[in-house]
């Protein structure tokens, strides 16, 4: 393994992917041929697909298929060369139908795209520290019109807030349902969206008065944890490798990456905010944040965070959580669950 990825195995807390899946296909008469397959593909690789003919049947033709989608066909038993270069990391689905006589068979594989991206280690400069509500179990962080928004989880105890980050005044607060727990926040269009985080619920918000406007219930099966935008599309985690891309609109998701540090999946990716094209990402329980590409989901840079613990007052489990970057300041602002303290810094390689 690469030094880069033991770096981001210690600061991550990433575990090691599964090699491809080397399982038969799932019928008995063709298989992928996998016999020249690697353990993991990267993006600037090919796969060779082909078929394996056991019971020599004479084949008429294969059609080729990667994710459901048709790359090909050829007479004959041939295979064909699939450059992956625009797939997004993570599993890879190939499937052959093969056609011979009056019938067909379909032959299916599952392949590993990882990321050939070496991640920078990253240093970061305290500009400012401000006081922290030590109640607020942070869950989301952003800047809207240069006012401070937060979102705070656990049933109960759950709000959200707008209000003045250097005195610590609060200008609104709107405490959520005790069946609630709160969390990531983002703000598209005047628009607050807040997730909940197993209820399968969000809310939207008039961003100005905290007014209650919508609610809506997700699409899909998947958990609530941190939100961002591009002032087009809301970007979401759910707790896995997952970085999912939603319109605001609809309030459906249309998209999703797999964030990858090398041959490792990031799991448990929580609160995230995108600045200057790139998001940037805690991991759940790790006082670390990750650089990510979010076209590829490849890991590009890491942040060690835990040398902001020695100007603190909190406890273990109280981990870091909260990141938003204030266009105005161009500065990020960083803080944790129930911590004393939010810090104000500035990122450089």
């Amino acid at each position: 393994m690469k030094n880069y990825n033991f770096l981001a195995v210690i600061l991550l807390g990433i575990t090691i992917a599964s090699c491809g899946d080397k399982n038969k296909a799932e019928n008995s008469i063709f298989t992928i041929n996998d016999s020249a397959f690697p353990a993991h593909f990267l993006p600037n690789q090919a796969v060779s697909i082909g078929i394996l003919n056991p019971k020599s049947k004479e084949i008429d033709s294969i059609a080729y298929f990667v994710n459901d989608k048709r790359v090909g066909a050829v007479n004959g038993i041939a295979p064909i060369k699939f450059e992956l270069k625009d797939q997004k990391l993570g599993y890879q689905y190939l499937k052959a139908t093969a056609y011979f006589g009056s019938d067909s068979s379909d032959a299916t594989k599952r392949i590993e795209l990882v990321s050939n991206v070496e991640p920078k280690l990253l240093k970061y400069k305290i500009i400012n520290t401000f006081p922290h509500d030590t109640n607020s179990f942070n869950e989301g962080l952003e800047f809207y019109k240069d006012t401070l928004y937060e979102s705070t989880g656990q049933n109960g105890t759950s709000y959200i807030r707008k209000y003045d980050y250097k005195t610590g005044k609060i200008f609104k607060q709107v405490d959520l349902d005790k069946q609630y727990f709160g969390e990531g926040i983002t703000i598209v269009d005047g628009k607050l969206y807040q997730l909940t985080w197993q209820e399968k619920k969000g809310f939207i918000y008039d961003a100005k008065t905290l007014k209650l406007k919508k609610t809506f219930k997700y699409d899909k099966d998947i958990e609530g944890w941190g939100m961002t935008n591009d002032g087009k599309f809301i970007y979401r985690s759910d707790g896995t490798e997952k970085i999912w891309k939603m319109d605001p609109t609809t309030q459906k998701l249309v998209d999703y990456i797999n964030v990858y540090s090398g041959t490792s999946k990031i799991k448990a990716i929580n609160e995230l905010e995108l600045i200057n094209g790139k998001f940037y990402v805690n991991v759940w329980q790790k006082d670390a944040i990750a650089v990510v590409n979010p076209f590829s989901g490849a890991v590009e840079g890491i942040l060690d965070m835990s040398g902001l613990r020695k100007f603190l007052n909190v406890k273990p489990e109280d981990v870091l959580n909260g990141i938003a970057y204030n266009p105005k300041t161009k500065t990020i602002f960083v803080t944790g669950k129930n911590w004393n303290k939010m810090f104000e810094i500035t990122v450089s390689e």
